[in-house]
């Protein structure tokens, strides 16, 4: 569906033919949302909703089970699925919901596992792109940059799109992005937990 608006938004506009539309549109939607990180076009030149696509992309991230980073996809279905729970049970307030996945129930301890992930995920990625800003980045390449290294996903946009490097980030703004790629490829709860007091006590 994405690679479907990507290459609809950027025929005529920016490809001629809708064969170029598709492999440049198609590429880059496979490639940013497998947290692959290719670039076959400057995708910068692109409509500001094909580079906002993309954007959620970097954030979507990679399926669950792969080394990839982002939130993963099926922890983003499993929240609109409680989402939509919570609503459905405001309106029948006696009713028992459960959420599921291929007919099989999620039990509540894996929901609560992927609403805490989910907290902590959006949580770091405001903080840092605040801290980025606070450093004198602009807007675009700080949520740009955070986004693409917490979900190692290599170019992003602004400062650091595809025709670009991490180069003129701030040595500040490079040691904290450093530490996004960390929480990315090794998970936040495996590098947050090391950081409560709790784990170290016996």
């Amino acid at each position: 569906v994405l690679t479907a608006i990507v290459s609809f938004d950027v025929y005529g506009s920016v490809y001629k033919t809708i064969g170029q539309a598709l492999r440049y549109g198609s590429f880059q939607v496979v490639s940013i949302i497998t947290t692959t990180g290719y670039a076959t076009a400057d995708y910068e030149q692109w409509p500001f909703f094909s580079q906002l696509i993309l954007l959620l992309c970097m954030i979507i991230g990679a399926s669950a089970g792969s080394t990839g980073g982002g939130m993963k996809c099926l922890r983003v279905m499993l929240y609109f699925k409680y989402c939509y729970r919570e609503l459905f049970s405001l309106i029948h307030p006696h009713a028992v919901a459960q959420i599921k996945i291929q007919g099989k129930p999620i039990p509540e301890d894996v929901m609560r596992s992927v609403l805490g992930f989910m907290g902590l995920y959006m949580g770091l990625f405001a903080l840092s792109a605040v801290l980025l800003t606070g450093l004198g980045v602009d807007l675009i390449t700080s949520i740009a940059a955070v986004a693409a290294t917490l979900g190692n996903i290599g170019p992003g946009l602004g400062l650091v799109g595809p025709t670009d490097n991490f180069a003129r980030i701030p040595y500040l703004g490079k040691w904290l992005l450093i530490w996004c790629m960390l929480l990315g490829r090794l998970e936040i709860y495996t590098v947050i937990i090391l950081l409560v007091p709790e784990f170290w006590r016996k």
